[in-house]
């Protein structure tokens, strides 16, 4: 007797790209999706009144079911909290709007400028300090960079130009390479530096053509990650920092101290480690900035400093993130 033999077909991986469309961006679905109970309901949709949800699904598989406490969903759960508004937390915490010599280009910091190369991102982390920024006055497009790309050309002292955003790698590759290539023909200019959270909250996005593009490129490059949590970290993580690495990219993490999500010696401790094994270098532990929507991840700057100092007890210098507060109007990062 022949057997019937049944051939599942297979499933095409989706592209980052179709991860991203099919990101979570109701309340009501990622309460579900994690088995929240609905009286968590209410508080998610005030604070996705203030602040869209979206939260990819290569992102909410790290997050644990039905806990409250998980580290991964207090970064990216909407709550009521969010519309308190006490004294100090403001829409513009760093006074970004006062250094905008040109659209989407920011210049705070000598030798450098920030440009806006995407206006969204993968993942709306609630203590985000641009959650108030009005992307749609600084939307991305070769037209308006060209002010950019004049600014940066007449001022022959900046020699590092930063790609952020929103995140700079929701942008199209297409896009970006014409971008980097523009910068490549300013003989001055002479590292790239990106700071993004993509490859860590969708892999994929870490796909042949951006590797493409960042190899052929003359400029020093430097991808600073945003990681705040080990648990972030998953074999995907660690496969994409691979080969970002194989551009002779420099990986750096930056993190944000969290109450209630990293405000803790063990919990630090082992994410540098984790990020050490990922080939990821911690850079800095930023402090809270005073973004209106976000108090409630606040750790007293006393208790950000006794955390440090107990690290130290834990980790080689090498593995010690610098703790900072970014200050408007300072030279630069300023230590604690």
């Amino acid at each position: 007797m022949q057997e019937n033999i049944i051939i599942a077909a297979s499933k095409t991986p989706l592209t980052w790209q179709q991860q991203l469309s099919m990101a979570i961006r109701d309340p009501k679905v990622l309460c579900d999706r994690l088995g929240l109970s609905s009286q968590w309901l209410a508080g998610a949709q005030t604070g996705h009144t203030l602040f869209d949800v979206c939260v990819p699904d290569a992102y909410l598989n790290r997050i644990a079911y039905a806990d409250l406490n998980d580290p991964l969903l207090r970064q990216i759960l909407p709550v009521d909290k969010e519309a308190l508004t006490p004294p100090g937390y403001v829409a513009d915490p760093l006074e970004e709007s006062d250094h905008q010599p040109a659209k989407g280009l920011i210049h705070k910091y000598a030798n450098r400028v920030l440009l806006i190369a995407s206006p969204t991102c993968a993942i709306n982390c609630r203590y985000c300090f641009r959650r108030h920024f009005p992307y749609s006055d600084n939307a991305p497009s070769r037209a308006q960079w060209q002010e950019a790309l004049d600014y940066l050309r007449a001022d022959t002292s900046i020699h590092e130009t930063i790609l952020s955003g929103g995140d700079p790698l929701a942008a199209n590759d297409r896009q970006l390479a014409w971008l980097v290539d523009q910068l490549e023909g300013i003989p001055h200019i002479k590292r790239l530096r990106i700071h993004t959270r993509l490859p860590v909250v969708i892999p994929d996005r870490v796909d042949d053509a951006l590797l493409a593009w960042l190899s052929n490129t003359r400029l020093q490059k430097v991808i600073v990650l945003h990681i705040n949590h080990a648990n972030e970290i998953d074999q995907a993580v660690i496969d994409a920092c691979t080969r970002l690495k194989q551009t002779s990219v420099t990986l750096l993490n930056q993190s944000v101290l969290l109450r209630g999500v990293n405000d803790n010696v063990t919990t630090l401790a082992t994410l540098s480690e984790r990020l050490f094994e990922a080939g990821i270098l911690p850079y800095y532990l930023h402090v809270l900035d005073p973004v209106q929507g976000a108090a409630h991840f606040d750790v007293a700057d006393e208790d950000a400093r006794a955390l440090v100092a107990e690290l130290r007890d834990y980790l080689p210098g090498f593995l010690m993130p610098r703790l900072v507060r970014e200050i408007p109007g300072k030279a630069s990062k300023t230590p604690l």
